[in-house]
């Protein structure tokens, strides 16, 4: 049977149009599809995502049926039309709420990011910080220009240097023994001195002794040199008892003799040393009947003898360093709480009320004496390791036993006239040092004895550093 037109399974060119039509359209709005997943999929911003966190960008609002349907032919319409944003009561509440959850971290991160820039930037100050210095006429004073020898004055050494009560430990271990600690104005010094072949050497130990640094070297030679120029002899004045600080000449300074071989051996030869000093009348020493202060005052301790320093009942300047941990005296008003049971505290207690006597510093040469016997006339330092006698500084601050027994060693320090120095004290954490440091000055002791001069000097360790080191 024929059919009109093309056969059975043919088709007209009009049918092709219409399905190549179909086709046409099916694939666009596939590709619109796919344009809109692809923008709709975006990936998002690292700030973009935390704004969606916080609640603070806009959200495309979901349409209804009528209005999908009459975009549905515009497929930019489609991607890009949104409602206008409209505040809720819910979107409010979980902003506030999501507000609220990231305030303590952004304040925490801000805190951080400043204690970093404090901790990196602080110390680069002193790369552009520079000091504007002053160069008008810079070559005023020196030979051959104007102001030819102006420019010094006899006393420079120690000008406009304020002195203080810090002893310098160790002081051997400065850049410049003796002069480091005059320039921060610690009024005491120490030297370990050790004998050989009749020489005294200094240093810490047997392996950093040198031999041109000796005594006299390092101390006494200086020291006479130092006062020579404080107690000048010229038309103009005849100056006598005038100390190593300009600025207060009746401020003695300590030179703390550290004795660490035989204290018999030692004692006779520090003193022949000392000769240089005391024929000029620059230390203090006892007549025999009264105490007379000079530019220098000698204290032996370590191996020092206590028999040989009271020897001479006529003449004495070589005085003891005497050990405060037996000079403990009680009071009934001092409080006890009953949360201070350290173990290490009640020993101390238990020690310092037993009198019992610790071997060195202090010790040698005292067989049959009483505390009784130090005074002014023999002793001038009363001296305790701050570890042994006081203990270890828990939880950041001293405990009322601890406090009961430093305010009792001063106490009997101060009854006999002497002066109250605590070694061996901490000096890390710095906060601990700082409290350590400040009680002590506060409850009446007599000097610091500390390693850093500076932190001593500008007196900032009265303050906290940062709250726990």
């Amino acid at each position: 049977m024929e059919v009109s037109g093309l056969a059975k399974g043919t088709f007209t060119l009009e049918d092709s149009s219409d399905e190549r039509s179909v086709s046409s359209n099916y694939h666009s709005d596939m590709d619109v599809e796919a344009s809109d997943y692809s923008i709709g999929t975006t990936r998002l911003s690292i700030a973009h995502r935390l704004r969606s966190v916080l609640g603070m960008t806009s959200r495309r609002r979901k349409n209804g049926n009528g209005a999908e349907s009459a975009t549905k032919g515009d497929p930019q319409a489609t991607s890009t039309r949104r409602e206008p944003r409209r505040f809720r009561r819910t979107d409010v509440i979980r902003f506030t709420t999501r507000a609220l959850i990231a305030a303590p971290f952004v304040v925490l991160m801000l805190f951080g990011v400043l204690h970093i820039m404090h901790a990196v930037v602080g110390p680069t100050r002193l790369f552009w910080d520079v000091e504007v210095m002053d160069d008008f006429l810079p070559d005023w004073g020196m030979p051959g220009h104007v102001g030819e020898g102006l420019a010094k004055y006899p006393t420079d050494a120690t000008r406009d240097v304020i002195p203080i009560r810090c002893h310098s430990h160790n002081d051997y271990w400065r850049h410049i023994p003796l002069f480091d600690a005059l320039h921060w104005g610690c009024t005491g010094v120490e030297a370990d001195v050790w004998l050989f072949d009749e020489e005294l050497y200094v240093g810490h130990n047997l392996a950093s002794l040198t031999p041109n640094r000796t005594f006299e070297s390092l101390y006494v030679n200086p020291l006479v040199d130092l006062l020579e120029k404080m107690n000048p002899h010229t038309k103009f004045a005849n100056i006598s008892g005038h100390g190593v600080f300009d600025v207060d000449g009746s401020q003695t300074l300590v030179l703390l003799v550290d004795f660490k071989t035989n204290g018999n051996e030692l004692f006779p030869v520090v003193s022949r040393q000392l000769e240089a000093l005391r024929s000029k009348d620059y230390l203090s020493h006892w007549n025999g009947t009264q105490l007379n202060r000079r530019a220098v005052t000698v204290v032996g301790t370590g191996n020092t003898p206590f028999d040989l320093v009271i020897a001479d009942t006529g003449y004495r300047d070589i005085f003891f360093d005497a050990p405060l941990d037996q000079m403990w005296e009680s009071l009934g008003s001092v409080s006890m709480r009953d949360d201070d049971n350290d173990s290490d505290l009640s020993f101390a207690l238990s020690e310092l009320e037993a009198g019992v006597a610790s071997p060195g510093q202090g010790k040698v040469g005292t067989a049959g004496q009483s505390v009784d016997a130090f005074n002014t006339t023999n002793s001038y330092y009363a001296s305790v390791s701050f570890t042994h006698s006081i203990g270890f500084v828990w939880r950041g601050h001293l405990s009322s036993k601890q406090m009961e027994i430093i305010r009792g060693q001063i106490r009997g320090a101060h009854a006999r006239g002497l002066k109250v120095r605590y070694w061996d004290t901490p000096s890390w954490p710095v906060s601990v040092r700082n409290h350590v440091w400040h009680v002590l000055m506060k409850e009446g002791a007599d000097m610091l004895n500390v390693d850093d001069l500076h932190a001593a000097s500008v007196d900032q360790w009265k303050a906290r550093v940062h709250g726990w080191w």
